[in-house]
């Protein structure tokens, strides 16, 4: 199985576009298990953030793939293909792989360097692995991508290269003292909204959300207030900065519910907050679109080049490690089928010369098993070395042809498998 990645982002796609291919909850667990039945394509996971929608699969034909999972995708998003088409972008092999570590690391994101790409590919990960369409390949190429971001914010100064979407968006509202903030929506980009205005210290912050419940863990991890959803008009009158992010997949603030200069900040895909509200006089609002053109929190040149060092080594050694795997059962077939060999000579050495007496056959058993495994040895020694290489799988090839070895067999496979 190869891996294959077909996605669009906020670097191929205007806002717009992604806004209406952007899918979450129900939705996204449905375009997983629709991917998932196609018959070229083993297992799927499903990225999909504010600024990304990208869907991994491990196949076995390239082009059937890539054109059924465009097709799916123009049919989920209601976006027809030949519009959809210019848009996405396609990664095969070491490029998918290359690609997703990248997008772990912050290197993709529309603010470079930000963090919380992580728990979204988390969530992603975790959200394939409930439904069942996840096994070894995907499953192990996202847990190591986790494990590139993490080391790429450990040891680069990638968070310094660029604040996150949250950080970046409040740049445009000017000093944020002693004002009133409205953040609704309680989920993860809440969460990060909240704790980012206290750390700004603003301190007047009240949690609108659905699951009230919710607002109010959030609210009293800042010492802040909590309301129902339906509070949000009553809220905005006496805001002045507003931060939405629910998801909601339709407008929860509109103009006609603003009566008085307010900074707001749209961070939902697709949109929480109606753009006809900056036709309201004092109104300002930033949105995914003011981010991506304006390019603040583009990062520090340096930081970049070191995460991408590091994602250079990371891959090497992934696709390293992935072709030597490679060639393991094809190495347990020849030594299962050397030792088959040597059992059934030594039972016919044991029918022919029935009286040898038993320390003497022991010895001729180990005798002959020890020059089995050192001719053995250096062969299999070289094909995991030689295997490491982008030429690896000939090598393997040729000891199967050589030794007309099958690594599918049960016992070869039995024994890779412990």
């Amino acid at each position: 199985m190869s891996v294959l990645a077909i996605g669009l982002s906020h670097r191929t796609a205007p806002v717009s576009l992604l806004e209406r291919v952007s899918v979450s909850g129900d939705a996204l667990v449905k375009l997983m298990q629709d991917v998932h039945r196609e018959v070229n394509v083993a297992e799927v996971l499903v990225v999909s953030t504010c600024n990304r929608v990208e869907v991994y699969t491990a196949v076995d034909r390239f082009h059937a793939a890539v054109t059924a999972i465009t097709n799916l995708l123009g049919t989920h998003s209601g976006v027809p293909v030949e519009e959809l088409t210019p848009h996405l972008y396609v990664h095969y092999e070491d490029r998918a792989v290359e690609h997703l570590f990248s997008v772990a690391s912050g290197l993709e994101s529309m603010v470079v360097g930000e963090g919380q790409i992580l728990g979204q590919i988390r969530q992603a990960l975790k959200i394939a692995q409930e439904q069942g369409t996840v096994g070894a390949t995907l499953n192990e190429l996202a847990q190591q991508a986790l494990r590139v971001g993490k080391r790429a914010h450990a040891e680069t100064e990638i968070d310094r290269a660029g604040a996150s979407l949250v950080t970046a968006g409040l740049s445009f509202a000017g000093d944020l003292t002693g004002r009133r903030a409205l953040v609704v929506g309680a989920g993860a980009m809440s969460g990060l909204a909240v704790a980012t205005l206290a750390r700004l210290g603003v301190t007047d912050i009240v949690i609108a959300n659905r699951t009230y419940d919710k607002a109010v863990r959030l609210a009293e991890s800042v010492g802040g207030r909590a309301v129902e959803l339906s509070e949000v008009s009553r809220e905005l009158r006496e805001a002045d900065l507003v931060i939405s992010c629910t998801g909601a997949g339709h407008h929860v603030i509109t103009p006609d519910m603003l009566q008085g200069p307010a900074f707001l900040l749209d961070l939902a895909l697709p949109h929480d907050i109606d753009p006809a509200v900056r036709a309201v006089d004092g109104v300002t609002l930033v949105d995914l679109e003011t981010i991506q053109e304006s390019g603040v929190g583009a990062g520090e040149q340096d930081a970049v080049e070191a995460v991408r060092r590091l994602v250079a080594q990371e891959l090497d050694a992934f696709l390293s490690a992935e072709r030597a795997a490679r060639v393991t059962p094809t190495v347990v077939a020849l030594r299962s089928k050397a030792a088959d060999v040597v059992e059934a000579e030594l039972g016919r050495l044991l029918m022919r010369v029935p009286d040898l007496e038993g320390r003497t056959r022991d010895e001729v058993a180990q005798t002959v098993r020890r020059v089995v495994d050192k001719l053995l040895h250096e062969p299999t020694v070289r094909v995991k070395q030689l295997a490491t290489s982008p030429a690896g799988d000939h090598y393997a090839e040729a000891l199967r042809e050589l030794f007309d070895l099958d690594p599918t067999m049960p016992e070869a496979v039995r024994r890779v498998d412990l």
